[in-house]
């Protein structure tokens, strides 16, 4: 359904566009044309964003957002049903040699007007250690054992921007004050893709994978530097796509640094719209 709904959208977008520039009625001589929809793209199909001599559509970045939006649950259904929730599942972290290091994790989350305001509680259980991190007002901090604890940079540096280079950014793009740009159009491995790449307040950079069919991101890339070394290359990759209270989420996430898989995320259950007290989210000395 949600891929059918994914194609009205387009085929909305493609008669928007087409009422702003009409074109001439052909005679009875010369066959009509008609402009392929989205999900039958040829090789012959304009990119998007720019001038086509075979018919001339164009798309804008926002247009392609706000669709989106849409097929994810829509603006207002988003900031309702995701106001706050619970999310359980499993994180296996991979290092440089391969070995897997995998917690048990609960995510606990009030959303706010943007990004920076969210609140966020991941509390983490592995065999040797349990601890939590804590985001609220754009700091972060940590628990273990009842007692607080500044994380090491790296986690603080790890967990900001994967907060911020995420599907929520694209989402919330206009709550955050975020610019968006449509890259163009192009095919990987089959797809057909819209390529946009998305600018944060702070100036942050996300490059967003999206399927021209379905309208989800299939995967994100960024960079980020490392002090006195090269920047190193992210791609996180959102599968298994699945509904949840009438929005869109993916079940797995993975994470690569330079092509390397470094992080794998298994949601086993989330819950939207239950209640998530405010003191979970302060230190022991509040």
């Amino acid at each position: 359904m949600r891929s059918i709904f994914a194609l009205l959208v387009l085929a909305v977008l493609f008669i928007s566009v087409a009422a702003q520039d009409p074109k001439p009625t052909p005679t009875p001589e010369t066959p009509k044309k008609e402009t392929p929809a989205p999900a039958k793209e040829t090789k012959d199909t304009p990119v998007v964003g720019k001038d086509s001599k075979s018919s001339g559509t164009k798309f804008t970045a926002e247009q392609v957002v706000e669709s989106v939006i849409l097929i994810y649950g829509t603006r207002p259904g988003l900031d309702h049903i995701r106001r706050n929730g619970i999310e359980r599942g499993k994180i296996t972290r991979y290092n440089p040699q391969g070995n897997a290091e995998e917690a048990d994790y609960e995510r606990r989350f009030i959303r706010g007007e943007n990004l920076d305001k969210d609140k966020i509680r991941l509390d983490q259980k592995m065999p040797t250690v349990e601890y939590s991190l804590i985001f609220g007002e754009g700091k972060l901090f940590g628990l273990i054992n009842g007692a607080a604890f500044t994380p090491r940079p790296d986690a603080i540096a790890s967990f900001i921007s994967q907060h911020h280079h995420s599907i929520e950014s694209l989402l919330r793009y206009k709550e955050c004050g975020a610019t968006v740009t449509l890259v163009g159009k192009e095919q990987q491995k089959g797809l057909d893709l819209f390529v946009l790449d998305l600018t944060d307040k702070e100036q942050r950079k996300t490059r967003y994978y999206i399927s021209a069919r379905s309208l989800r991101i299939l995967w994100l890339e960024y960079e980020e530097g490392v002090p006195g070394g090269t920047p190193v290359k992210y791609t996180k990759k959102f599968l298994d796509y699945r509904p949840v209270q009438q929005t869109l989420v993916p079940y797995r996430t993975l994470l690569l640094e330079n092509g390397r898989e470094s992080q794998e995320v298994r949601v086993l259950t989330i819950t939207y719209g239950i209640k998530v007290s405010d003191s979970i989210f302060k230190g022991p000395e509040a």
